[in-house]
């Protein structure tokens, strides 16, 4: 796939047009990060390289639902039903809160959220005591120095699957209430020396919640969590179309509601992000999800998201046992899905024919890898038009004095020549490229996991034109 030099095209004409002059949000490189699960052993070697190779800035710790249930000092679940939940391992020996800073976060240059215990205390008879957060916000930042700044209250509370054993469970005037008088007061007075952002737990479908939590408490940002479907039924389509645009829908809706509660500036950080719900299906390590991640990225950056997570690096393998969708409708090569974005091997989980090594980058991580050429923090998002090519999405953005364009050809088929003109710019100098795609992906059928590919755009007039394999995603850099 080599770009070649074309000539001028006006916007009348297909194409992608990308017009310097519409900018959008700054850029943000705390987009590109996974979250972490305490039931995994996270002191085994190579995980710190997996998220380094990803081109990852940051991560998220204890995990989801696991949240409510851990105590951080003790690295434990509460008592009874506390040591058990939805999705739930119990915490692994190793794993603790330092040992992941010190073998994970540090070594990989990671930035790191935290979200804290809402729900139940040690003897899983209340909800969790706020001088546990406090206290762990004083002991990562103080004591430690480890300068987390990020921190949120309780996992999906508004959902009946998380654990809250208050007076009145998943109600948003109690968890507001007791998240502005005792958590956020707390939390913030711990961390005298390093500010700290407190955010609330947000939904992306709860009508109920988002308004009553908005207008009543008190906090910095707020965490959202996007699942599009339910793994037990997927659709490859939907997936690569409906569910990207239904992302940013979704974003507005959480602004609006933000607006209307009188907080319209408040960061959104979208703490997990998959492509469906568990249990794990056969998109989970397809070229599909893959191009669902590439171009959620791209719509964060346009929506001025300051962070996000993918849900999760070292995490889940299920088989079809599970539930999961396997369909024959849908493309993929693994009769394995899950959570994990990087090989967990055979160390963990059920998974016996996923004889991948561990630490292999499946292919949503080396989507992430890709875009990591495109997102540079404190850039800026541009305008980015597609002209009479409805396979083709595109998105621009500054980089480093120049322009970066991400590109994706949803055409599981045909190769795609894609004309981009850069609105008032007549030449360019040319740059690097990476891209992954279908072809890339199906060495997988022969356990063969390719990364993605790189070129060179040399100088052009005019517009440059780029040829986008089918199912692929392409970044470009030109000065």
């Amino acid at each position: 796939m080599s770009p070649v030099a074309h000539k001028g095209r006006h916007l009348s004409q297909s194409g992608v047009v990308v017009n310097p002059s519409q900018i959008g949000p700054q850029v943000s490189s705390a987009i590109l990060g996974a979250d972490e699960n305490v039931w995994f052993d996270i002191t085994l070697p190579g995980i710190a390289q997996s998220f380094e190779k990803a081109g990852m800035t940051i991560t998220r710790w204890p995990g989801g639902h696991g949240a409510d249930h851990y105590h951080w000092k003790t690295n434990t679940y509460g008592v009874g039903s506390c040591a058990s939940g939805f999705n739930l391992g119990p915490p692994w020996p190793a794993s603790t809160f330092d040992h992941f800073m010190q073998d994970v976060v540090i070594p990989a240059h990671l930035d790191v959220s935290i979200t804290v215990n809402y729900g139940s205390n040690p003897q899983c008879n209340a909800g969790a005591n706020p001088d546990e957060a406090a206290d762990w916000v004083k002991y990562a930042n103080v004591t430690k120095g480890y300068h987390v700044t990020w921190w949120t209250v309780g996992n999906e509370q508004y959902t009946p699957d998380s654990l809250d054993l208050r007076s009145k469970p998943h109600d948003p005037t109690q968890y507001a209430k007791i998240e502005k008088k005792l958590y956020y007061q707390q939390m913030k007075a711990a961390s005298p020396l390093v500010p700290i952002n407190v955010c609330v737990d947000a939904s992306i479908k709860n009508a109920t919640w988002d308004p009553v939590v908005f207008s009543h408490a008190r906090y910095d940002c707020v965490e959202v969590h996007f699942y599009p479907q339910k793994g037990q039924s997927v659709n490859d389509t939907f997936l690569l179309t409906n569910a990207v645009q239904g992302f940013t829908q979704s974003v507005n809706l959480i602004k609006s509601q933000l607006a209307t509660a009188g907080h319209p500036k408040t960061p959104i950080y979208v703490g997990e992000i998959g492509s469906a719900l568990p249990p794990g299906d056969k998109q989970n390590m397809s070229i599909t999800q893959a191009l669902y991640a590439g171009q959620i990225i791209g719509e964060i950056v346009n929506d001025g998201i300051p962070r996000a997570n993918w849900h999760s690096a070292f995490g889940d393998c299920d088989p079809p046992s599970k539930g999961g969708d396997f369909s024959s409708s849908l493309y993929g090569w693994q009769d394995y899905g899950g959570t994990m974005i990087f090989s967990i091997a055979q160390t963990q989980g059920p998974c016996d024919s996923e004889n991948v090594p561990f630490g292999t980058l499946m292919p949503t991580a080396t989507a992430l890898e890709v875009a990591s050429h495109f997102v540079r923090n404190g850039e800026h998002a541009l305008g980015a038009q597609v002209v009479g090519m409805p396979d083709i999405r595109a998105y621009a953005s500054t980089y480093n004095g120049g322009y970066a364009v991400m590109l994706f050809n949803l055409n599981e088929n045909a190769t795609e020549t894609v004309p981009v003109t850069i609105t008032g710019k007549a030449s360019g100098t040319g740059g690097p490229m990476w891209w992954y795609d279908k072809k890339r992906y199906n060495f997988s059928k022969r356990n063969q996991w390719k990364g993605p590919l790189s070129s060179t755009l040399q100088s052009w007039h005019d517009s440059f034109t780029v040829a986008l394999p089918p199912w692929s995603m392409t970044v470009v850099q030109t000065n």
